[in-house]
């Protein structure tokens, strides 16, 4: 059984960081019912048309939940979705705008005066209080408050990450801090207020640059796709054109990547690399040696070597490259889900099941406003009524 199978998630989520956090928790069995505004719905619907016709963003982060469309400002939608929260819930999931969902009767306070056992997370850009509480957070602003971009990219320009990693880190905190409020509300019976924030979600992810800056030393240098301060470690390229990641962590191997790869033995014992923060400062000229080794070769040469000496490395892969990637085909990580468009292949979820992971389509719009709105009572004709008042 899946073990959050009976559970029920009710969400007032767009973009990525909670609907990145509800999809995980939907993956685990636990139903998700996400509130969408009429007619648009959670803008990322909008955000391009890749997966034929449908965002890729939404795809990702959306499958098996059931959309309900509401205007939360309607009387008679609020009140609607007031009782599912009451009725339904274990777990509400919020990233509107700060003070939006106590505007609405939803903030924690007033939800656990009736329904003790909630649990409400609430994910926003800065947290719900401090001076920067009510200013926009989009991901890429969060990678240049946290510092992000400023370690990212090369001595000449800053760079962001190429996915959401602000979002993502928040969603998976939101994801594990209600986890273990599910645990905790098995043991005392009562819920919990989560307060997420995308700062201090990626300021986490950013605490090694963090330390290394500790008391005004210098931060790591930019270094593009390289590692900051060990080397060599990062894209090199070979011979026929394609690039080759590889990476040391020690003398040993810096000894063994010298006889087994360059082919140069005596390199290891060079003054100049003596030691990995030698290296790091020599890094010019070791590179030229290391791509004057690598031109004579082709990638799948260069990589020959480097497994045969037991050095890590990796091919630089395109997205086409990963969709065929052979290790995910080998342990059957593909599968299936519908979608408005149609079946499209998703990712099983990382980990380990001894029974599938829940992996049911991606909603249309407002395609289970019906079926949820019977579930509360309404019936054919109150339901239409509610459409031609624009409440649904």
């Amino acid at each position: 059984m899946q073990p959050l199978k009976g559970l029920t998630v009710v969400t007032l989520e767009h973009a990525i960081a909670a609907p990145f956090a509800t999809r995980q928790l939907a993956d685990l069995g636990a139903r998700v019912i996400k509130i969408e505004r009429p007619g648009t719905g959670d803008f990322a619907r909008g955000y391009d048309a890749r997966v034929r016709g449908l965002a890729s963003h939404f795809v990702w982060t959306n499958r098996s939940k059931e959309s309900l469309t509401l205007d939360v400002k309607h009387p008679q939608a609020h009140a609607l979705l007031q009782r599912l929260v009451l009725e339904k819930a274990d777990v509400l999931v919020q990233n509107l705008a700060p003070g939006a969902a106590a505007r609405l009767g939803l903030g924690y306070d007033a939800l656990a005066r009736k329904k003790p056992g909630l649990i409400v997370c609430d994910i926003s850009g800065y947290g719900s209080d401090g001076p920067y509480r009510d200013k926009k957070a989009y991901d890429l602003l969060i990678q240049s408050e946290a510092g992000f971009v400023s370690t990212t990219g090369t001595p000449e320009e800053p760079c962001k990450a190429g996915a959401s990693i602000a979002d993502i880190a928040a969603g998976m905190y939101a994801y594990s801090n209600i986890l273990a409020a599910l645990l905790e509300r098995g043991r005392t019976g009562r819920g919990r207020h989560i307060d997420v924030s995308m700062l201090e979600a990626l300021t986490e992810w950013t605490s090694y640059p963090l330390y290394y800056a500790f008391e005004g030393a210098s931060p790591p240098p930019r270094t593009g796709a390289s590692h900051a301060t060990i080397y060599p470690y990062g894209p090199f390229p070979a011979g026929d054109g394609g690039t080759v990641m590889l990476g040391l962590q020690n003398e040993r191997e810096w000894v063994v990547f010298c006889e087994k790869v360059l082919r140069q033995p005596a390199l290891a014992s060079d003054p100049r690399f003596a030691g990995n923060a030698r290296r790091s400062a020599e890094r010019g000229a070791l590179r030229a040696i290391i791509v004057e080794t690598f031109a004579a070769l082709s990638s799948a040469q260069v990589i020959d070597r480097l497994d045969d000496a037991q050095i890590a490395n990796a091919r630089v892969n395109t997205m086409a490259e990963v969709w065929a990637h052979p290790q995910l085909k080998a342990r059957g990580r593909w599968r299936e889900v519908g979608s408005p468009a149609g079946p499209l292949p998703a990712l099983l979820p990382p980990g380990s099941w001894d029974e599938e992971p829940r992996m049911d389509p991606v909603p249309a719009l407002g395609e289970h406003t019906d079926a949820l709105l019977a579930e509360l009572g309404c019936d054919a004709a109150q339901i239409a009524a509610l459409r031609a008042e624009g409440a649904v």
